[in-house]
């Protein structure tokens, strides 16, 4: 579904010259995602005191960090896979510190009591998108972006909501609604993406062993049930091993005989 984050790649490219020099520098992704936080925290603050410009300003750094990482990373060829770690930290701790804004902001203009649970709801319901879509790589399909409301929409409705905070208790049940929806919408794109698929996810089978006796739990009667078929099958491969010894004995004896009738012949 198109949403504003179909405008990631045109802001990565007008930052360009951003990765080209942390590529000669060889500055680290990790620095930008560490910028981005940065920037997402004085979001976070220009939100509270209800300076919108300011927020627009560092939330569209905050958004660049959380682009040039993964930009810089690739241009100098040094992902790894703890980075994709760090920076989703780094983005679920950058939109915890702006919704606490929207918190914050509701606290600081004395908002009803009522607005600042519905921010906290919204808080908590911002977290729904993003859960379904690591759900989702962990169990082998693709890590879901976008929309219809996702981390963009949700800087945008912070900077607005900063702008006209008598307004909070809207912006509160946007985030809310768009959040939900969103939620449905990677749920049901992970749905179709594992249709068919069988056997443990990869994170499962990246996952400790359990112990053994734990394993075993429900397959008790199938268990038993081999270990009789291997013991009646080494008890036969035993006799048979038995009847080929004795007459193996049984021809020796026969050529012994033979031999001595042989001796005395002569």
């Amino acid at each position: 579904m198109k949403s504003l984050y179909a405008l990631k790649y045109w802001y990565t490219r007008r930052l360009g010259f951003v990765v080209s020099a942390s590529v000669r520098r060889g500055i680290s992704p990790d620095f930008w995602t560490a910028v981005g936080v940065a920037a997402a925290a004085l979001g976070a603050w220009a939100i509270v005191e209800g300076w919108w410009v300011a927020a627009f300003a560092f939330l569209a750094a905050r958004l660049g960090g959380a682009n040039l990482d993964g930009a810089v990373a690739r241009a100098r060829g040094v992902s790894r896979p703890f980075g994709f770690v760090l920076n989703e930290i780094g983005d679920r701790l950058s939109d915890f510190l702006i919704m606490a804004g929207l918190v914050g902001l509701s606290v600081r203009t004395d908002s009803p009591t009522s607005t600042t649970a519905l921010l906290l709801a919204a808080t908590a319901a911002a977290t729904l998108p993003t859960f379904v879509s690591l759900c989702a790589a962990g169990a082998g399909a693709p890590r879901l972006n976008g929309g219809p409301f996702g981390k963009t929409e949700r800087c945008l409705t912070a900077v607005l909501a900063a702008a006209f905070p008598q307004h909070l208790t809207v912006f509160g049940w946007i985030v809310i609604a768009g959040s939900l929806a969103t939620f449905a919408v990677r749920l049901a794109k992970t749905h179709r993406a594992l249709r068919g698929k069988v056997g443990p996810a990869p994170a499962d089978r990246a996952a400790p062993a359990p112990p053994p006796d734990v394993a075993a739990l429900g397959r008790n009667g199938e268990v038993k049930e081999e270990g009789a078929v291997a013991q009646k099958r080494a008890v036969g491969e035993e006799r048979a091993a038995g009847q080929n010894d004795a007459k193996g004995n049984a021809a020796e004896t026969d050529e012994a005989r033979s031999e001595r009738a042989e001796e005395e012949f002569e």
